[in-house]
């Protein structure tokens, strides 16, 4: 499930859906289709591209551009499918029309992590403006407070050195920040 607060999911459906359509038309083209695809190829092709966008929206975001490389991938896959399923005459595959479609897929996915990051910062830029002009300069969430130096020091130490746990019962006095007692 996607994070409530990931603004652009929907960019990020739209983008896939349209540029899986846009791609299909294109390699469609160059594989050897005589025509421009009408009818019901396109009305396939809107309805595949759509699904493809709603399907992307509603995935969780990936942290790299390789998953959106797979989306688009699979995405120019069903649009160049649902296109020749409306032709009546198949064509075969052509070298340009591969190409194309391999060209496009690191293409498009640059192209819209650069969108995502674009929008999250002038999402970011807009929230942070309008918190100012609004007066609000606190922040909801207490700061993060460390222990001192040498509670730190005491945690480290165990952490780097499990075996020399602490045995025995608890002297008066100690914590679990401090267990050696003052």
């Amino acid at each position: 499930m996607r994070s409530p607060t990931d603004h652009t999911a929907r960019l990020r459906g739209a983008a896939v859906g349209a540029a899986s359509g846009a791609v299909a038309v294109l390699a469609h083209g160059l594989g050897g289709a005589t025509a421009v695809p009408t009818g019901s190829s396109m009305t396939l092709l809107f309805a595949a591209c759509a699904l493809i966008g709603v399907v992307v929206t509603a995935l969780p975001r990936g942290n790299s551009p390789v998953s959106t490389m797979a989306v688009l991938a699979v995405g120019q896959g069903i649009g160049h499918t649902a296109l020749s399923l409306g032709h009546v005459h198949h064509h075969a595959f052509s070298a340009a029309m591969l190409l194309a479609h391999l060209v496009a897929i690191p293409a498009g996915a640059i192209a819209i992590r650069a969108a995502e990051v674009g929008v999250r910062r002038a999402i970011t830029s807009v929230r942070r403006l309008v918190l100012v002009l609004a007066g609000i300069t606190e922040s909801a969430a207490p700061p993060l407070r460390l222990p001192p130096a040498e509670e730190r020091a005491v945690l480290r130490q165990l952490l780097l050195r499990p075996g020399i746990g602490l045995r025995g019962p608890p002297p008066a006095g100690a914590t679990a920040l401090h267990p050696v007692p003052a």
